[in-house]
């Protein structure tokens, strides 16, 4: 069985090498990268990305990421391409091609076939001097000092580039294009990152029932009260303006304090000036503020007027935290 050294110190190579490689890309950013991002930026089609191979993998990844971030994008695996896929390829479109080499058969089948068109073609890839290189419009330089394999055969680090250089693209365009979180919501709507940036306090409260009791309501009810509408706290109210808060802790303390609780009311165990949230506020808010107070449930108002409870549990329950 080999030792735990040699395992950790093999992945730390691996690691540290793809890491160099990294610290090098942004050398190589140059007046074509500026380019290729405007050129992408004035098109009014989708950005094609095409590859063979391991390239193909990543470029499937850079896609899905443009798509994400509000640049429309789509796959075309060049094997593909000069066998009836090409096209996808529509007039407004401009094609990325991926290539370590550059000079991949594939490649050199499909570079003349895009070239006839107007679409603007954007090469990543390592070797400068290749096909791909010098019959594109802009480059995209991923060159890599060498692979993280020791053969030197397994594409790794220069996958590695092309994912980050592909990272680099879809950022700058979100930050030129003032893709918001809001937009981002709007393709992210799944999931606890989708909760994060669309669920509202008004999400949660809507499904919680709204316990409350007056300033002098008996002791007795208010347990009463709490124990029914299960969250553990009620709002205590003056008509229907919100003055305190009861909690589980706040019962607990009481009955430390007092042998007999006949004649208690609410207003005699309630923390007064509790904290609030609005409705509409998204519900992360409302996280952040627990913690931030170190309390588990808030009560949330619309227009001062008191609503409901949203409780740490809910957060919890939908993914949030």
């Amino acid at each position: 069985m080999t030792s735990t050294s040699i395992i950790i110190d093999l992945a730390k190579k691996t690691i540290e090498t793809e890491r160099d490689a990294i610290a090098n890309l942004s050398g190589l950013l140059d007046e074509d990268f500026a380019n290729a991002v405007n050129c992408i930026i004035a098109s009014k089609g989708r950005v094609v990305i095409s590859g063979i191979g391991k390239s193909a993998i990543i470029a499937t990844k850079i896609v899905a990421t443009l798509n994400s971030t509000g640049t429309p994008a789509i796959f075309m695996h060049a094997a593909d391409a000069i066998h009836g896929d090409l096209g996808t390829v529509q007039d407004n479109d401009v094609v990325i091609c991926i290539s370590k080499s550059g000079s991949t058969p594939e490649i050199k089948m499909l570079i003349p076939l895009i070239k006839r068109g107007k679409n603007k073609l954007i090469a990543m890839t390592g070797n400068t001097n290749s096909f791909l290189a010098k019959q594109a419009d802009f480059l995209l330089n991923t060159f890599v000092e060498k692979e993280a394999c020791p053969n030197g055969l397994a594409p790794t680090t220069s996958t590695t580039a092309q994912l980050v250089m592909g990272d680099a693209l879809a950022i700058v365009l979100l930050e030129l294009k003032g893709f918001s979180s809001a937009d981002f919501a709007k393709y992210h709507p799944g999931g606890a990152l989708g909760k994060k940036l669309y669920l509202r306090v008004a999400d949660i409260t809507k499904n919680n029932q709204i316990p409350k009791v007056q300033l002098d309501t008996e002791v007795k009810q208010v347990i009463v009260e709490i124990s029914k509408k299960m969250l553990g706290v009620t709002a205590v109210l003056d008509n229907d303006k919100v003055v305190g808060i009861v909690t589980d802790g706040d019962i607990r303390r009481m009955l430390n304090k007092h042998d007999n609780i006949k004649g208690l009311t609410a207003a005699d165990i309630m923390s007064s000036n509790p904290k609030t949230i609005e409705n509409d506020t998204l519900a992360i808010k409302a996280l952040e503020l627990m913690q931030q107070k170190g309390i588990s449930q808030l009560l949330a108002t619309e227009n001062g007027k008191y609503i409901g409870i949203i409780h740490l549990h809910n957060l919890i329950n939908e993914g949030i935290l």
